[in-house]
């Protein structure tokens, strides 16, 4: 009799955490997510950058305050740590401009995925989650995500 073979692994692997700036439905979503794939999930209400959040090697970094007014500054910081994942949810024009103004600062957004997550469509606050979160997971095992069959 042969051994049946299971696509998963039992032994918990070790990742960064997963900080969420802003407290609103689409990071609660994304605390949810996250915490049910294995991931330390730390949410931090103010989007100021969460002063003492001390950013580790490969934490994913979540801003999702597309209008907060220091979002540069917070994502400046993100883009400094040894974060291994730094996005920000926001409209293709948003990005567009906010990117801009990052590089004419001379900032490396090399790691940097604005607008946050893979494109599912999804609209609702889960569906944007989950498509972030399928990011963070593919980005922290050096995938680019898709579909898996050839």
């Amino acid at each position: 009799m042969s051994e049946r073979q299971q696509a998963w692994v039992d032994e918990p692997v070790q990742r960064g955490r997963v900080v969420v700036l802003s407290d609103n439905p689409i990071a609660r979503c994304i605390a949810a997510v996250a915490s049910t794939v294995g991931r330390t999930v730390l949410v931090e209400s103010a989007d100021d950058g969460g002063p003492g959040l001390h950013i580790q090697p490969g934490d994913a970094v979540v801003l999702c305050d597309h209008d907060a007014p220091d979002a540069p500054a917070v994502l400046r910081a993100a883009l400094a740590s040894e974060a291994g994942y730094v996005a920000m949810m926001a409209s293709r024009a948003r990005a567009a401009g906010l990117v801009e103004g990052l590089v004419a600062e001379g900032v490396d957004v090399s790691k940097l995925h604005v607008p946050a997550g893979h494109d599912l469509g999804g609209k609702a606050p889960g569906e944007i989650a989950l498509s972030v979160v399928a990011e963070i997971v593919a980005e922290s095992y050096g995938r680019p995500g898709g579909p898996m069959r050839g």
